[in-house]
C-alpha cells in the first residue's frame, strides 16, 4: 500500500490534503475483524461548502481545456492505477471485505472505464439540424453543467468511483465525490493517483462523512449543478426532493432484485455456476446480484440440488485468505440480512441450503426454495447471498414473474431458443437484459441502465458523456452577403 499512500484523515479539496473543520474523525472497519483499518475525516456543512466553492472556482477552466487534453490527463490516471493494481486491490478488499481477488478485478475494471472514457473525451459531439430553407442554419452543442456532486456506497468503491468521475471529467465538469463512510479508502487512492497524474486543484474534491450530514449537505447545496446518486431507493427518493428544491438534474442507480431467468433448454453446465455467482460475488453485495432464480418446472429439482451442493462448497474468509467470499461488510449489514434468514421459513419458504448467520459478519449462502411472490425474499432487496427461487411452467408465466417486482435493473436469460430470448428481452420491464451470461461479459460500453425503483440513469459506456451535459441549441438565420 506504500506506493499509494494517503492521509485518510483528511479531506482532499481543492488540490490538497486538508483537515476537517471541526477535526472530527471516522472509524474505518476491516469486515472480517472488526478491528479499526485507519479513520477518515467527518465532513460537515463547513467542508462540504469549502469543496463546492472549489469545485466551482475551477470549473470555468477545466471547461475550457482542449478535450483532447483532458482525454491525456484522464489517460494518466488510468497509466497510474494500472501500475499499482496490487496496492489498490489490497485497499478494496480489506475495505469491502471481499477477497483479494475480488478487488484485483474491480481494479481492472476501474481501469478500464477511466481509459475508456480518456479515449472518449474529445468524441462528444452535438448534431447539425435539417432547415426549412438554405437560409438557415441548425445545430447543437453538448455542454457541461458544471459542478457535479457524486455520492456513492461501498460496495464496489473502485468502479462506482471510475463510473462516474471518468465521464464527468471527461465532459467538461468538476467533482465533488462522497464515497460511503463505511468503505472509502479506495476512492481516496484513486484520487491520490489523479493528483499525481496532474489534474488541477478543484477539478476532483473528495469528503468523506456521513450521510444525514455530508451527504444532505452535498446534494442540497445550491452550489452543485447535478446530483449522481448511487444506493438504496429510499435515499434516492430523499435526494430526489432535496434536488427539487435546487431544480438541479438527478441520476439515481438504486436496487435490485434481478431474476436469473432458466428454461429446461439452457446449457446447465454454463448456467449454474454463473447463478451461483451472480448470488455469492462480493457476497451478494450487489445492486444487480441474482437474487432471484425462476426455473422451468422440469427441470427445477435437478437446478435446485445442484445450486445448493454449488453453494454449500462456497468457502468463507478474510480478504487476504482470497477465498470464495468475505463477509458482509458492517454489523447493520449483517443484522438486515440476518432478518431475511430469520422470515422467509416463517413465511413458508423451503430451506434449501444456508439459512444461519455464521461468526462475526459471515453469513452462509442460503437457498430457499417455494418462494411465492408475497414474501419479503421474493420482493426486497436483500444485499447478502441469499437465493429465492421460484418454479414455471410456461414462457407467459416466466414473463409474469420476471416483472413481478418495484425493480427493473437486470434480467438474466437462460435458453437456446433464440426467439423465445428475443420475446422475453422485449417483454421484461428492465433497463438491462444478457442472455446465457450475467451481466454484460464480452460487451464494451454496455449501458447501465434501469426502470422502476431501480433509478434512472444513462451510465456506462458513451451515454455516460450524455448524462453528465446538458444540450444547448443553436438557430442562425444566415444573411444576405
Amino acid at each position: 500500500m506504500v506506493a499509494v499512500d494517503f492521509p485518510s484523515s483528511l479531506h482532499f479539496i481543492d488540490g490538497e490534503w486538508v483537515a476537517a473543520h471541526d477535526g472530527g474523525t471516522l472509524d474505518v472497519l476491516d469486515p472480517a475483524t472488526h478491528q479499526v483499518i485507519t479513520q477518515v475525516a467527518r465532513a460537515g456543512a463547513a467542508d462540504v461548502d469549502d469543496a463546492v466553492a472549489a469545485a466551482r472556482r475551477a470549473f470555468p477552466g477545466w471547461a475550457a481545456t482542449n478535450p483532447s487534453e483532458r482525454g491525456a490527463l484522464i489517460h494518466r490516471w488510468a497509466d497510474l492505477i494500472i501500475a499499482e493494481v496490487e496496492a489498490l486491490a489490497a485497499v478494496e478488499a480489506q475495505d469491502v471485505g471481499k477477497p483479494l481477488s475480488g478487488g484485483r478485478t474491480n481494479i481492472y475494471i476501474t481501469h478500464g472505464i477511466i481509459d475508456y472514457f480518456a479515449g472518449a473525451a474529445d468524441k462528444l459531439t452535438g448534431v447539425t439540424l435539417p432547415t426549412r430553407s438554405p437560409d438557415y442554419l441548425g445545430y447543437t452543442v453538448p455542454e457541461p453543467y458544471g459542478v457535479c456532486a457524486i455520492v456513492i456506497p461501498w460496495n464496489v468503491p473502485s468502479v462506482l468511483t471510475a463510473a462516474n468521475l471518468a465521464p464527468a471529467l471527461a465532459a467538461g465538469n468538476t467533482v465533488v465525490l462522497k464515497p460511503s463512510e463505511i468503505a472509502p479508502l479506495a476512492p481516496f487512492a484513486l484520487v491520490e493517483l489523479a493528483r499525481r497524474a496532474g489534474f488541477p486543484p478543484g477539478v476532483i474534491n473528495v469528503v468523506a462523512g456521513l450521510g444525514p450530514e455530508a451527504g444532505v449537505a452535498l446534494t442540497s447545496h445550491p452550489g452543485v449543478d447535478h446530483i449522481s446518486f448511487v444506493g438504496s431507493t429510499n435515499t434516492g427518493r430523499a435526494i430526489m426532493a432535496n434536488a427539487a428544491r435546487n431544480l438541479v438534474p438527478v441520476k439515481l442507480e438504486l436496487g435490485g432484485k434481478s431474476p436469473n431467468v432458466l428454461f429446461a433448454d439452457a446449457a446447465l453446465d454454463t448456467a449454474i455456476p454463473a447463478i451461483v455467482a451472480s448470488i455469492t460475488e462480493n457476497a451478494g453485495q450487489n445492486c444487480y446480484a441474482g437474487s432471484r432464480l425462476l426455473v422451468e418446472s422440469s427441470v427445477h429439482d435437478e437446478v435446485v440440488e445442484r445450486i445448493a451442493a454449488a453453494m454449500a462448497d462456497i468457502k468463507t474468509g478474510p480478504w487476504e485468505a482470497d477465498l470464495d467470499m468475505g463477509p458482509l461488510v458492517s454489523a447493520a449489514q449483517f443484522d438486515r440480512v440476518s432478518g431475511f434468514l430469520a422470515d422467509a421459513p416463517r413465511e413458508g419458504a423451503r430451506l434449501v441450503t444456508g439459512g444461519t448467520p455464521g461468526d462475526g459478519w459471515f453469513v452462509r449462502p442460503t437457498v430457499y426454495d417455494q418462494v411465492d411472490a408475497g414474501m419479503r425474499v421474493a420482493r426486497e432487496e436483500v444485499f447478502g447471498p441469499v437465493l429465492a427461487v421460484q418454479s414455471f411452467r410456461d414462457t407467459a408465466e416466466a414473463t409474469a414473474m420476471m416483472n413481478a417486482t418495484d425493480f427493473g435493473l437486470l434480467a438474466c436469460i437462460w435458453t437456446n431458443d433464440v426467439s423465445r430470448a428475443l420475446r422475453l428481452a422485449k417483454d421484461v420491464r428492465s433497463g438491462q437484459v444478457a442472455v446465457n451470461q450475467f451481466h454484460d461479459a464480452g460487451v464494451i460500453g454496455f449501458p447501465f441502465n434501469m426502470q422502476k425503483d431501480s433509478g434512472f440513469s444513462r451510465g456506462g459506456g458513451y451515454a455516460a458523456l450524455r448524462e453528465y451535459t446538458q444540450e444547448k441549441g443553436v438557430a442562425i438565420r444566415l444573411l444576405a452577403g
